[in-house]
């Protein structure tokens, strides 16, 4: 069982990135931290960032070369007093992470610089780093509470070696200070699906196969693979996206209302979806899988020129319970499309077949929001009906907007304090696996069947043929 909140006597933090130099860090990482910093109450010590990267930089060229970041990417205001304030927490360390004999330098630097901080280790790089990382680190025996761990996704590269990957890490740091960080469950939206569910009375009593006829959950990406070609060559959307992101969207969708408001009783009504959805068949393979390429992806750099591996990947998931039994969950993701956008839609029954279906759209990135659309009389004499739309857009009100925490300011505060709830568990990750690696097998058994798309479509028509077969459609925000 996890802990609710992980309390010791340890009151300042040092946030250890490894993979310091990365975009990850520069676009992310260090400017949640400068918004962290700049939002810490009186009397409260700061978290200190330490850098390791293998750039022969000194502590003064590192935060020279972050400012220009900071300053495109901080959400609150960026001001030079502000910053000169914020450098002094910065600090770099220069290492071969994949050296296991340069940790004890490491080690000799924590001690000499920061024997009274708490180690929060960030782990912001590729999984085939997530080994050497844990074995350099495991060189040193770690008290209970002095060291966090935070893992991006994906965690590990299939079932098995997630599995490894795991047992190492609890055996190290124990498993209420593993932190599985996924960023798409720090958004905004993410979290008021549940809010909106479970603490509204209309929302609640239609949550179910009854009233809902279909639910589709979309990432669209228009950037390709970029720089990640040999990871994502390796990868594919089902590992990069689905496996993490989206399938942990869908269970906080279909999940029952927990028993209680705790990080325990909500993964296991997460842990419970992800067990209960259906495998795929060979019989049905074909009909409820679809794998997608850029044209042109082949030809990226440190990519397989024979490459099959899947840019774009559309899916049809059932839940084996009673709620869901037979709606169709529509799950698509993919990299070089027609625009940037992730939304969820819950496709509601007909009250009747001359009626407009009512839908309700959340929208996670870029914009946030929730519509719903629902019928009422056509103004005048008649009595025909028509869709009308109650539209709530949080990112058009400024103050709101300003206020609300990127993903990764909530996430890296609620490491430092201790909290579990927004972090993807260990059963929800493996059940998860299971499922992904279960589908790409049968898919390559199949044939590996792979259908071109060209750059800045909404991707293959195949995944349109294959949505249409469910009644319904791929809706975006302009369209619900």
């Amino acid at each position: 069982m996890y802990k609710n909140y992980i309390k010791d006597d340890i009151e300042k933090d040092l946030l250890v990135i490894f993979g310091g130099t990365g975009d990850l860090t520069n676009r992310k990482l260090v400017p949640a931290v400068y918004n962290l910093f700049n939002q810490v109450g009186e009397g409260k010590e700061p978290m200190r960032v330490l850098i390791i990267g293998r750039r022969d930089w000194t502590r003064e060229e590192y935060i020279e070369n972050v400012k220009p970041w900071v300053k495109q990417f901080s959400r609150l205001e960026y001001t030079e007093e502000k910053w000169n304030l914020f450098k002094d927490q910065l600090d770099y360390y220069k290492m071969d992470i994949s050296n296991i004999e340069e940790y004890k330098g490491l080690f000799e630097y924590f001690d000499s610089h920061y024997s009274d901080y708490r180690m929060l280790f960030y782990y912001a790089v590729a999984p085939r780093f997530f080994d050497p990382i844990t074995r350099g680190l495991g060189q040193k025996e770690w008290t209970e509470g002095r060291a966090k761990v935070i893992v991006e996704k994906p965690f590990g590269e299939n079932l098995e070696d997630a599995k490894r990957l795991f047992k190492d890490m609890e055996v190290m740091f124990g498993r209420d200070y593993i932190y599985h960080i996924d960023h798409y469950l720090g958004k905004e939206m993410v979290q008021n699906i549940t809010t909106l569910r479970f603490d509204n009375m209309i929302f609640r009593s239609c949550w179910n196969k009854d009233y809902i006829e279909s639910v589709e959950i979309s990432a669209r990406e228009q950037v390709g693979v970029e720089t990640r070609g040999g990871y994502y060559d390796k990868s594919g959307a089902m590992r990069d996206m689905v496996q993490n992101h989206l399938f942990q969207i869908l269970s906080i969708l279909a999940m029952e209302m927990p028993e209680k408001v705790s990080p325990y009783a909500v993964t296991v009504a997460q842990q419970n979806v992800l067990q209960a959805i259906k495998p795929m068949s060979k019989e049905n393979i074909d009909k409820h899988l679809v794998m997608g390429q850029y044209s042109g992806y082949r030809s990226e750099d440190k990519v397989d020129p024979e490459s099959k591996t899947e840019t774009y990947a559309a899916m049809a998931v059932f839940i084996d319970n009673p709620r869901w039994e037979g709606v169709p969950f529509i799950i698509r993701t993919g990299k070089k499309l027609d625009k940037r956008e992730t939304n969820v839609v819950i496709n509601f029954k007909k009250a009747n077949e001359n009626q407009f279906a009512n839908r309700l759209h959340f929208h996670i990135q870029p914009d946030e929001g929730v519509k719903l659309s629902f019928n009422i009389k056509t103004p005048g004499l008649s009595y025909d009906t028509q869709k009308v739309d109650m539209d709530f857009c949080q990112s058009c009100d400024v103050n709101a907007h300003a206020n609300t925490p990127e993903a990764y300011e909530r996430l890296i505060k609620a490491v430092s304090d201790g909290q579990h709830f927004l972090f993807s568990q260990w059963p929800q990750i493996e059940y998860s696996w299971k499922w992904v690696d279960e589908a790409v097998n049968l898919w390559k058994e199949a044939g590996s069947r792979i259908c071109l798309y060209e750059p800045g479509t909404r991707g293959p028509k195949e995944a349109d043929d294959m949505i249409e077969s469910f009644g319904t459609h791929w809706y975006s925000s302009k369209e619900v």
